[in-house]
C-alpha cells in the first residue's frame, strides 16, 4: 500500500531523515520506534505532506504522492493523527469531527460514522457540545483520533498516541487503535512505549539518527538484545 524510497527530510540545513526506505502492506499494523529525535515524527509530517521532503520517493497504491499537497493525500486516504493531539481548542467536540470529515460529501455515512464514535468513546457523546480546548488530555486524544476517522481513511498515521496520557487511557486508546486496525484500516504508528507497540504490530522499524537501523516483526524486535537494551529496559 505504502512504499517509501531513500526518504531525506530536512528543516532548514539540519538533515532529520536521511535516506530510509520502508512499506507498509495493506491490513498491516506497522510502527516506527526509536528516541527522541531519531526522525520518527518527522517521517509522517513528510507522508502526510505536511513536510515536502528535500528528496527520494513516496508511492501510494501505486501512485507517486512525493510531491502532493497534504489536502491531496488525504484526499487519497492518508490521515494523520499528530503528536501532542492538535485539537481544535476553540470547537466544540462535534465542530471538530466535522473538520475531519471535510473532504467527504456522503452526509448519511459522515453521520453514521459520528454515531459509530460515539458508541465507542462515550465520553465524547456526553461532551459533543463542549469546546474541545477544555477536555482532559485523554479526551483530547480521543477527539484526535475520532477527528481522524472521520476522514475515513485507507491508512491512518498515529504519532504518539500515548504521550502524557494515564495508564488506563493509554490501555484505552491502545485497545481503540487495535480495533481501528481489526475493522481493515492499516495503521503505522510512532510510538515512545516500545514494548506495547512491538506486542501490537506486524512489522516494525527502528530509526536513529535519522536511518533505520533494524526492521523485522514485533517478536523479532522484542528478542533482539539491542533493542531489549536501549528502549525495553532489560
Amino acid at each position: 500500500m505504502l512504499d517509501i524510497s531513500d526518504l531525506v527530510c530536512r528543516y532548514g540545513k539540519v538533515e532529520a531523515v536521511k535516506g530510509i526506505s520502508l512499506s507498509v502492506k495493506e491490513g498491516q499494523f506497522v510502527v516506527l520506534i526509536g528516541a527522541n529525535g531519531a526522525g520518527k515524527s518527522t517521517t509522517l509530517r513528510s507522508i502526510s505532506g505536511v513536510l515536502p521532503p528535500a528528496s527520494g520517493r513516496m508511492m501510494f497504491e501505486g501512485e507517486d504522492i512525493t510531491r502532493c499537497s497534504a489536502r491531496d493525500i488525504l484526499a487519497r486516504g492518508i490521515a494523520h493523527c499528530p503528536e501532542g493531539r492538535r485539537v481544535f481548542p476553540a470547537m466544540t467536540v462535534d465542530e471538530n469531527l466535522d473538520m475531519g470529515a471535510y473532504l467527504r460529501a456522503d452526509r448519511g455515512e459522515i453521520e453514521s460514522d459520528r454515531e459509530r464514535i460515539f458508541t465507542m468513546f462515550p465520553r465524547l457523546a456526553e461532551r459533543r457540545a463542549q469546546v474541545a480546548g477544555t477536555l482532559s488530555g485523554g479526551e483530547q486524544q480521543m477527539l484526535a483520533i475520532s477527528r481522524a476517522i472521520m476522514a475515513k481513511p485507507k491508512l491512518i498515521m498515529f504519532d504518539e498516541p500515548s504521550l502524557g496520557l494515564a495508564p488506563n487511557i493509554v490501555e484505552q486508546v491502545f485497545e481503540i487503535i487495535e480495533d481501528i486496525r481489526k475493522s481493515g484500516t492499516t495503521v503505522l504508528m510512532v510510538e515512545q512505549n516500545a514494548y506495547s507497540a512491538l506486542q501490537m504490530c506486524d512489522y516494525a522499524y527502528l530509526i536513529e539518527a535519522g536511518n533505520i537501523v533494524l526492521s523485522g516483526t514485533g517478536d523479532d524486535l522484542i528478542d533482539n538484545e539491542h533493542i531489549r537494551k536501549a528502549y525495553l529496559g532489560g
